[in-house]
């Protein structure tokens, strides 16, 4: 089990207790029940150091197209970036850039190797406040069983790079096509303003 430095321990209980529900308009999809400290809890992607102490994510034993050492991945992305993409961290809810980003067209794309993930129109406003999206583009998400926090829980990938979203939560009563939200980290996006995108660009190697 690897120990958790100071600085994760602390940013642990701040993106635990260090936050309160807020309030926001759920226009054009609405949830039809009010969120709960519990519900954002649960929703919430893993936390390092509390994670060290159940047992692992399944997606760690998985092999994917785009692979790298930690040094080569550390060379791409920021300390931020790498906590979160690679070793499964999370932001602090309603901190991140994309949370009330709603473009009317675009891609979101992988922060790590560039693939697109999710199309402008599959996210909406939940109120949880991390970016949530009711769909991926086909293929761009693979899903694993995470068992971290002492539940059962989906964590979703970059299925080019394995690198760590978020998690995807069913049948919490929102009005989407899919009643799915993908619960998903800024700090593991970016975001093209080009649908194109979407239509097969190569990703970073």
């Amino acid at each position: 089990m690897r120990i958790p430095t100071f600085t994760t321990i602390i940013r642990s209980f701040y993106t635990l207790s260090n936050y309160s529900i807020r309030a926001s308009n759920q226009a054009p999809f609405k949830a039809l029940q009010p969120l709960t400290r519990g519900t954002i809890l649960k929703s919430m992607p893993t936390i390092p150091f509390l994670g060290s102490f159940f047992s692992t994510s399944s997606s760690s034993k998985m092999s994917y197209p785009l692979q790298k050492s930690d040094d080569e991945w550390k060379a791409v992305l920021n300390k931020e970036q790498f906590r979160v993409i690679r070793e499964k961290g999370t932001e602090a809810p309603f901190t991140g850039k994309y949370d009330k980003h709603m473009p009317e067209a675009g891609v979101y794309t992988c922060a790590g190797c560039d693939a697109p993930l999710y199309k402008a129109n599959h996210k909406f406003k939940s109120g949880c406040g991390w970016p949530a999206y009711f769909d991926s583009i086909p293929g761009a998400v693979t899903r694993h069983t995470d068992r971290t926090l002492g539940m059962s829980r989906t964590e979703i990938v970059c299925s080019n790079c394995g690198g760590h979203l978020g998690h995807v939560f069913k049948g919490e009563g929102y009005a989407t096509p899919t009643d799915e939200r993908h619960c998903v980290n800024s700090v593991s996006l970016n975001f093209s303003a080009e649908d194109k995108a979407a239509e097969g660009t190569s990703s970073k190697v």
